[in-house]
Parts: C-alpha cells; structure tokens; sequence
C-alpha cells in the first residue's frame, strides 16, 4: 500500500498598502510521498523582500513555531534577486500533513 502526504497550500495573498499592493503568490502544491522532499516558493511583489519593515513567515498548523519534529529536515531560505523566499521539508511523515502557506508580518 502507498500512502501519500498531501500538502495544501494557498496560490495567492494580497495585502494592502498604502502606496502599493503587496503581492504574495506561492507554488509548489501538490501531493508528496512520505519520505520525500516538498519545496515551496513565495514570489512577493509590490515591495523589497530586503524591507527591515515587514518579516517573512512560512505558516502551518496556524503557526510560525517550528516543532521539534521538523529539526534538521526544514530549510528556509530566500533569493533577494528573484524576490522569493522558499521552504523545503525533507523526508516527509504522515504528521507533516497541514496547509502551508507564505504571508508577512509588519515590523
């Protein structure tokens, strides 16, 4: 029997702004294997990824926590050319199963 991690996650945030639109848009979802490699990317727009005023969470279980499960299998890490961020969770487990999704928090 093969079970399969399904990961959900959301395709697009707006935020607004008072001069722009921030844009969060995500990819990456879809159904993993447990013991699999899932990546996310969070391709912001509308303003600097390098902006000391907002902070970049990845979020799931409806919290930016890491649990201890996760120790030494997540990586978070951004691209400031490309103005994104991304999440990679190595050899997935059933318990790894919840919607994950990119947003911002401001300073």
């Amino acid at each position: 029997m093969i079970c399969s991690v399904v990961i959900l996650s959301s395709l697009c945030f707006l935020f607004p702004g008072v001069l722009s639109q921030v844009q969060l848009v995500q990819s990456g979802l879809g159904m993993v294997k447990p013991g699999e490699t899932l990546t996310l990317t969070c391709a912001v727009s509308g303003v600097s990824i390098t902006d000391s005023n907002y902070t970049w969470h990845w979020v799931w279980h409806g919290s930016t926590s890491y649990a201890l499960s996760l120790q030494g299998r997540i990586t978070i890490s951004a691209d400031t050319a490309k103005s994104q961020f991304s999440l990679q969770l190595r050899s997935l487990t059933a318990a790894d199963t919840a919607t994950y999704y990119c947003a911002r928090q401001t300073q």
